[in-house]
């Protein structure tokens, strides 16, 4: 068995990763996990843990997905949570609305349904997690530090291939380990 997802790999560039400290270090007093920039993708399909002899089927949907979307450039900017205002559980970066983006998941999704993975209960929503929230202490500072970034343009991305990772549990953190990539058209 191995922990397998679906994405996009991204290359943080100087600004982000001055974003990413910015906030980060802002937040140094709460009980944030935060997620190394090195390590930042955008998800399209987390599988979990697979049983290794569907390792070919999750390819050749991904290769038919890559063949059917051309190179697209996303646009990373803002910040924003996921949970309630009151309990957030995500601190995450936003992926602005993109055409060939919702066609190449729509297109994953579809074929990885046809080999018997279901749709995840919630929508495609496309995002960078940058911190798993463990527990806060000062919720009102919190949310004023976030705030700060609602707006702000962080990076773009050219996007020319996607990529099955496996996902390998360390103490010190995960760690993400190429399987296969596919060029997109």
């Amino acid at each position: 068995m191995k922990r397998l997802f679906a994405a996009i790999k991204i290359h943080p560039t100087v600004r982000y990763i001055s974003l990413f400290n910015e906030i980060s270090s802002s937040l140094h007093h709460e009980r944030i996990k935060w997620v190394e920039p090195e390590n930042m993708h955008l998800t399209l399909k987390f599988f979990g843990e697979t049983d290794e002899t569907l390792i070919p089927a999750i390819g050749l949907v991904m290769k038919e997905s890559a063949k059917k979307s051309k190179p697209f450039t996303l646009k990373i900017s803002k910040t924003g949570l996921f949970g309630s205002h009151y309990d957030p559980k995500v601190v995450w970066f936003g992926i602005e609305k993109q055409q060939e983006l919702e066609s190449l998941a729509k297109n994953l999704l579809a074929g990885l349904e046809k080999c018997g993975y279901q749709h995840d209960r919630q929508n495609f929503v496309p995002h960078l997690t940058i911190g798993r929230i463990k527990e806060l202490k000062d919720k009102q500072l919190f949310q004023q530090i976030i705030g700060k970034y609602n707006t702000v343009e962080i990076q773009e991305e050219n996007v020319t291939e996607i990529i099955l990772y496996e996902s390998i549990l360390r103490r010190e953190g995960s760690l993400y380990v190429k399987v296969f990539s596919f060029q997109l058209a």
